[in-house]
């Protein structure tokens, strides 16, 4: 009887060195540096150190993992980039600018042109216009009001 006890005990017994015999394959360790966290087909790895992801499965003949590839990192690369060609084209501008001639305070007036004696008399006959027909309305609405305003 005491064989047959005996038995299931083994089966857990193994069935308990199987799982922690698994759970030591998997890339855990170094005193809790990476954060496993269960998917589909495997496992995500967080380096809790630098931050890395990875995607660990198991192949058939062992676990590996594969760093997922951060945008952080490409968007810093891209930062980095735009940045040396700001310099670039700020390096470019203002040895243009230094090429150029500079013009002297006096060189940088705008000169604007006098009215001619024909667009005088064009605007003179327009106030003149205006200054007529305001005098006779004021005049009707005397009139319309008797007087009073």
């Amino acid at each position: 009887m005491q064989t047959t006890h005996s038995v299931p005990l083994l089966c857990v017994i193994s069935l308990l060195g199987i799982a922690s015999a698994s759970a030591q394959s998997l890339p855990d360790g170094e005193n809790g540096r990476y954060t496993l966290s269960p998917v589909k087909d495997g496992v995500v790895r967080l380096d809790t150190r630098t931050g890395t992801v990875s995607t660990c499965a198991d192949a058939g003949n062992g676990w590996t993992c594969r760093v997922v590839p951060d945008e952080r990192a490409a968007l810093d690369t891209e930062i980095g980039r735009l940045q040396k060609e700001n310099e670039s084209l700020k390096t470019q501008l203002a040895a243009k600018s230094d090429v150029a001639p500079k013009l002297k305070e006096s060189e940088r007036k705008i000169e604007i042109p006098l009215p001619s004696d024909r667009d005088m008399d064009r605007m003179m006959s327009t106030v003149e216009n205006a200054w007529r027909r305001l005098v006779e309305m004021a005049g009707r609405l005397q009139r319309d009001y008797g007087g009073k305003i």
